[in-house]
């Protein structure tokens, strides 16, 4: 059994924590419910995640599928999913490619994983919302209402799945036994995690850039700031903490502890994500740009041309 003070919130972890109470985070995403419940739900993409996932395959070309269809819609939630959906096709390539020491286990874990998104958001669309996790509340009802920059609708939905849903994910799957090989499996996955949401920011970089917004440099660095405290960067280790401790502590005790720390901290990560310091010229310049309607198809196209460059096959 780990000793509980390895599992102690960490800095920047209490900097989260301290960030979900921000009273203006929950008024304004409760106000963002209201108007989302009164819109009529996407009957495509009910149609889409109506049925569980039943292999990686199936996963893979669902969220691909999905991810196109509100692409097609100017929806910004296909923006984490593009990510999300590149990322899935990266590890079954690297399943493939027999990358990783245990493939059942990497297989039963991204089918897991990607539940964990079909779920929240299947529950999202029947405006469902109190079967959404909090995290991916915020994510889903801020780019719905388009009143997020890419940047953000991508990160949004990157910390959602790593920072909230990953914890339960691994405990679903089971990190024993074979503890240590299973650790090296989820941080491959995660490098690759981590690998696209460079490619996030380069992509985005490279849009922008095209319009002559040279201050981008400095906006993404707000939010690159913001994620290292957020503990995003480390969120691999995160969230198997939160594993092994689940694994090895008293049932009455780890989950309370796990979930109000899994939900504080997503929740605490979403909020600085929603109110950087970005300058508030560039930050209506970049609006402006992203309302003429052709960002969402720009970013796919530029995100999957880097994405193959930067990740390839595992």
């Amino acid at each position: 059994m780990s000793p509980l003070r390895t599992h102690a919130p960490v800095i920047e972890e209490l900097w989260a924590l301290l960030s979900s109470y921000r009273r203006g985070i929950r008024t304004a995403t409760e106000a963002r419910l209201r108007s989302v419940a009164e819109t009529p739900s996407d009957e495509r993409l009910l149609e889409l995640l109506s049925e569980p996932f039943d292999s990686v395959d199936d996963a893979a070309e669902r969220l691909a599928n999905a991810a196109a269809h509100l692409r097609d819609r100017n929806d910004r939630r296909s923006v984490f999913l593009t990510v999300y959906s590149t990322m899935t096709e990266a590890v079954r390539a690297g399943i493939d490619s027999a990358t990783f020491e245990d493939s059942e286990w990497v297989r039963a874990y991204l089918v897991t994983f990607a539940e964990h998104y079909r779920r929240a958001l299947l529950a999202f669309e029947r405006r469902e919302f109190g079967a959404v996790p909090r995290p991916w509340r915020i994510a889903f009802a801020a780019s719905l209402r388009g009143e997020t920059l890419v940047t953000q609708d991508a990160l949004l939905g990157i910390n959602a799945h790593i920072n909230y849903d990953l914890t339960y994910a691994l405990d679903e799957v089971a990190i024993d036994p074979n503890r240590e090989a299973k650790r090296a499996d989820h941080d491959r996955i995660n490098d690759v995690l981590e690998r696209l949401t460079d490619v996030v920011q380069e992509t985005l970089a490279s849009v922008y850039g095209a319009e002559g917004i040279s201050e981008l440099d400095a906006a993404l660095g707000e939010f690159d700031e913001r994620l290292s405290l957020s503990g995003l960067a480390g969120s691999r280790h995160f969230a198997w903490r939160n594993a092994v401790l689940l694994a090895d502590w008293p049932s009455w005790l780890a989950p309370r502890y796990v979930d109000w720390r899994t939900r504080t901290v997503a929740t605490g990560v979403a909020s600085a994500i929603l109110m950087p310091s970005i300058d508030a010229t560039v930050a209506e310049r970049l609006r402006d740009l992203e309302s003429e309607g052709t960002t969402l198809s720009s970013f796919d196209t530029a995100f999957r041309r880097r994405a193959r460059a930067s990740v390839g096959v595992l």
